[in-house]
């Protein structure tokens, strides 16, 4: 029985060695891989797409002055790439 038992724990612990190894292959060698690649492939180029601008829809003028609304149209223009659109401005209260 104590054979037995000592066969056991010999292949259990084999086993986990085993499996530990090549997992530890496995991260290493992913891990030079991707090294590799980031210091000798090829850089991606930026894909330039032409903005497609909107005129915003006209909000109402009473709340703010021209140039205020002016500066939110086109800030929201230029950060969402011509994307959105202002459609209400309200003041906080």
């Amino acid at each position: 029985m104590q054979e037995q038992l000592n066969t056991a724990l010999l292949v259990l612990i084999v086993g986990m060695l085993t499996v530990f190894t090549v997992l530890f292959l496995v991260v290493q060698t992913g891990r030079l891989l991707i090294f590799l690649v980031n210091k000798y492939g090829p850089t991606p180029q930026a894909i330039k797409r032409p903005v497609k601008r909107q005129k915003a829809q006209p909000v109402e003028e009473s709340v703010f002055s021209k140039k205020k609304l002016a500066a939110i149209i086109t800030a929201v223009d230029i950060v969402t790439e011509g994307k959105g659109r202002v459609t209400a401005i309200e003041g906080m209260k």
